[in-house]
């Protein structure tokens, strides 16, 4: 078995080999895999953090030990909270984004297989499992935009906002939301929900299509165009620019 980490800002993953595809997540700085096949010019993985599953460029491929991967897969907890940082190394620099693994950093120094870095400005790396932290975490991504398969400020997609918000925040949960929806406590009503739930919402064939974060006030924060508000109700979510309803609610499952 053979293993990777990212050493890049962002790496795209496709459902297949080559750059046609479509991107299904991203791997950010610092996350690391299992190689599971490899072709030519392409390298099929597993995300480490949530199992995931597809092909990235081999050009963006670094290898690591499996001593290395188990000491990476021991300190997953340390993470970048600030919204950017830009990472010094002593041949080029680069800025990662919120959600970016920092495993071996300390001090403003870390080190990912051979490369050593520096990170130039204050940041935070470490959060909580709270709901109130939840929801800052969550509104550092307002404004983002709308990127399918997206997992960063730069780009985000409805489940990935959701997904790196709770990773943010100390809490598993899978990549996309028809494996989200499976997971968590169910709560009956919206009138029930709890600042940091996740509702789900369903197309007219009934399949998962959209999440977002539960607020306080009868609002939810989705990836929609781009992370924005909007009101929230047993119907789902409506929509005050095109003044109708979006999305219809599905369920609301809570995590902690």
């Amino acid at each position: 078995m053979e293993y990777g980490i990212t050493i890049l800002s962002i790496v795209p993953v496709r459902t297949n080999p080559g750059d046609i595809h479509e991107m299904c997540t991203q791997l950010l700085f610092g996350d690391h895999y299992t190689i599971l096949e490899e072709i030519k010019n392409w390298t099929k993985i597993r995300v480490a953090f949530d199992d995931y599953e597809g092909w990235i460029c081999a050009k963006q491929v670094r290898k690591i030990s499996e001593k290395e991967f188990i000491q990476v897969n021991s300190t997953t907890n340390n993470l970048l909270i600030s919204k950017l940082a830009l990472l010094d190394t002593s041949s080029v620099n680069f800025v990662i984004s919120i959600g970016s693994s920092l495993p071996q950093y300390k001090n403003g120094q870390g080190k990912i297989a051979d490369l050593q870095f520096t990170l130039s400005n204050d940041i935070e790396t470490k959060s909580v499992v709270e709901p109130k932290r939840l929801i800052e975490i969550a509104k550092i991504y307002a404004g983002a935009p709308y990127l399918w398969g997206g997992k960063s400020i730069f780009g985000i997609d409805c489940s990935g906002y959701s997904q790196m918000v709770y990773k943010i925040c100390g809490i598993k949960i899978k990549r996309d939301a028809s494996q989200q929806v499976i997971q968590g406590t169910l709560i009956k009503e919206v009138s029930e929900s709890q600042p940091g739930d996740l509702a789900f919402f369903n197309n007219p064939k009934g399949a998962i299509t959209h999440v977002g974060i539960i607020l306080e006030g009868n609002v939810i924060l989705h990836a929609s165009g781009f992370v924005r508000q909007d009101r929230l109700d047993s119907k789902g979510i409506f929509n005050k620019d095109s003044n109708e309803y979006t999305h219809f609610l599905h369920s609301i499952k809570r995590h902690f």
